[in-house]
């Protein structure tokens, strides 16, 4: 039985971006401390912390030194250098845990799991070379998508086929990388689940939201997702399920496409999740103090929702419609504190509450 940490303790997390920074004001909320380790200088999580760090993962003094000064530790992305989680985990407890980071950071040991846990996912094949990726095209076939198998986010890393003639390009945008080809997916929508578990095994979800992506970033999630209800719990259990099998430890995100023969995982997230950010404002616990609930050993909160909400992403540009979107009513804004606003980058997001 884990012993719930004390109000005071300090909780220690992995990178300083946005999810970083709302992790480091729900913690704040629930007494707690936090101390932000990151390699970029004056990062969103920065703003909020009670202290930051700011080295190389690889600089293990660093490392060394910013375990001692916290109580156990999370992370806001999932891929941490293997050395540097080697040197903290032999110093402080790291949920969630290094099972689930390894799954995550490869795509192909993530579709391996997900599929021996009896989960559908779409057709797919390792491909370390230019023949694996001829064979592969005989099996999975176009349309479909070279993805690498690690460090790819946000639609970077990928290279669609729409021919078997398109696969020499779509390899050398791989610039060498280990690859996964996966067959493309007739969907109708897409959904994801927020989930989270604690330290006794106790699991909770959050409603499904259902998600419009657009140049491989997420623009907007709604809840109530308009889905058949049995698809919703089937995506709830599954998220579950998964949990489960990791023993898992703090917030998780999975999402799946829609079919019209039911649910395919697309891909889990072993941390909080952009398609969560809805909880902020449409439940009493969101998903970030669910999340540190988890890693401090407290209780969950039950994710009940008590508003119907559309989450829309502010990127690049979008931060010239602040002053419109600061007198609507019903929207709340979540700005990240980032100074340099660019294309395709995420500088906060709006909640507008469409029924409460």
């Amino acid at each position: 039985m884990t012993t719930p940490l004390p109000t005071g303790a300090v909780i220690g997390i992995l990178g300083g971006g946005q999810l970083g920074r709302m992790l480091s004001v729900a913690a704040s909320r629930l007494g707690f401390r936090t101390h932000v380790f990151e390699p970029g200088a004056n990062p969103p999580a920065g703003h909020v912390a009670d202290r930051v760090t700011t080295a190389p993962y690889e600089d293990e003094a660093a490392l060394r030194a910013f375990a001692e000064t916290v109580d156990v530790i999370t992370y806001e992305f999932e891929n941490i250098p293997t050395s540097a989680l080697d040197v903290l985990e032999a110093l402080r407890p790291i949920h969630p845990n290094r099972e689930a980071l390894r799954i995550s950071q490869d795509r192909l040991t993530e579709k391996t799991f997900l599929t021996e846990q009896g989960l559908t996912v779409a057709p797919f094949a390792d491909i370390p070379d230019a023949a694996a990726l001829e064979a592969a095209l005989e099996t999975v076939g176009t349309p479909s998508i070279l993805k690498t198998r690690r460090f790819g986010y946000d639609g970077k890393g990928q290279a669609r086929l729409k021919a078997p003639s398109d696969a020499a390009g779509a390899l050398e945008a791989m610039a060498g990388a280990p690859a996964v080809l996966e067959g493309f997916v007739d969907f109708s929508c897409e959904i994801s689940v927020i989930a989270a578990r604690g330290p006794s095994g106790e699991v909770a979800a959050f409603d499904p939201g259902q998600n419009v992506h657009r140049d491989g970033i997420l623009r907007t999630t709604t809840v109530p997702a308009k889905v058949p209800q049995r698809l919703l719990t089937d995506a709830v259990l599954a998220a579950a399920k998964v949990l489960n099998a990791l023993d898992y430890v703090g917030v998780l995100g999975v999402e799946f496409f829609v079919t019209p023969q039911g649910l395919i995982v697309n891909e889990i997230a072993p941390r909080v999740h952009n398609s969560g950010h809805w909880t902020q404002n449409g439940c009493a616990v969101d998903q970030f103090e669910q999340h540190i609930r988890a890693v401090a050993g407290w209780p969950l909160g039950d994710g009940k929702r008590h508003a119907d909400v559309v989450m829309e992403n502010l990127i690049g540009d979008d931060m010239d419609r602040l002053p419109d979107l600061a007198k609507t009513p019903d929207c709340a804004l979540h700005l990240y504190g980032k100074a340099d606003v660019r294309p395709g980058r995420k500088m906060g997001h709006v909640n507008r509450i469409t029924r409460g």
